[in-house]
C-alpha cells in the first residue's frame, strides 16, 4: 500500500510548501491535543489552509510514522 508522505508536494488533496510544512510543524509544538480549537488555531498559524486540511496532514503523518516504525518504508540507499 502506496502512502502519501508529509513532505510531498501533494498531501491528501492540496499542496504543502516547504514553509507551510514548517509552520505546520511549529505550531503542533504549540498547539498539543488538550489544546481547545487545536486545529482551527494550526490553520491559522500555517496560513492559506482549513482546520480539516491541517487535521488530515496530521493524520497523514501519524500514518507515515508508524509505516516508519513498522519497517515498512526502505531506508535511502546514501552514496557514500
Amino acid at each position: 500500500m502506496a502512502t502519501t508522505s508529509l513532505y510531498s508536494t501533494n498531501s491528501s488533496s492540496t499542496s504543502w510548501t516547504p514553509q507551510q510544512n514548517k509552520l505546520f510543524e511549529r505550531a503542533l509544538a504549540v498547539y498539543d491535543s488538550a489544546t481547545p480549537d487545536r486545529w482551527q488555531k494550526i490553520a491559522r498559524a500555517v496560513g492559506g489552509k482549513t482546520a480539516e486540511e491541517v487535521k488530515r496532514h496530521y493524520q497523514v503523518l501519524i500514518e507515515d510514522l508508524r509505516s516508519i516504525e513498522m519497517g515498512n518504508v526502505p531506508f535511502p540507499n546514501y552514496r557514500s
